[in-house]
């Protein structure tokens, strides 16, 4: 799998009762949106069938990105079955992201 691109228009659609979804709200222009996207596309590969990854350009997607309450960039918010469970914002190591991942899936196998 590989980083999905969605919008205000797709979002919904996208997110909606998929398991864990990973979603990075950023910008473009953003520098460290730039560094935090090589790092989503390994966590997608790593992960394969058991994680998608979806990005949303705050400038593209002000619905969304209003609805979700995004103040900074980049902010990466970790879904479950289209209900926010974490939410992390600013650039993070690797490390932060695959510990979040490996708590929600230790949730999951404890039910």
């Amino acid at each position: 799998m590989s980083v999905i691109a969605v919008n205000d228009g797709t979002f919904v659609s996208e997110l909606e009762g998929k398991g864990v979804t990973l979603v990075e709200f950023g910008a473009v222009w953003c520098p460290p949106c730039k560094v935090l996207l090589p790092i989503l596309e390994t966590l997608s590969e790593e992960y394969a069938e058991g994680l998608r990854v979806l990005k949303v350009d705050c400038d593209e997607s002000p619905v969304t990105a209003s609805r979700y309450g995004i103040m900074s960039m980049p902010t990466v918010i970790v879904f479950k079955n289209g209900e926010p469970l974490e939410k992390l914002v600013g650039l993070r190591p690797k490390s932060a992201y695959t510990n979040v991942l490996g708590k929600i899936n230790a949730e999951a196998a404890r039910l």
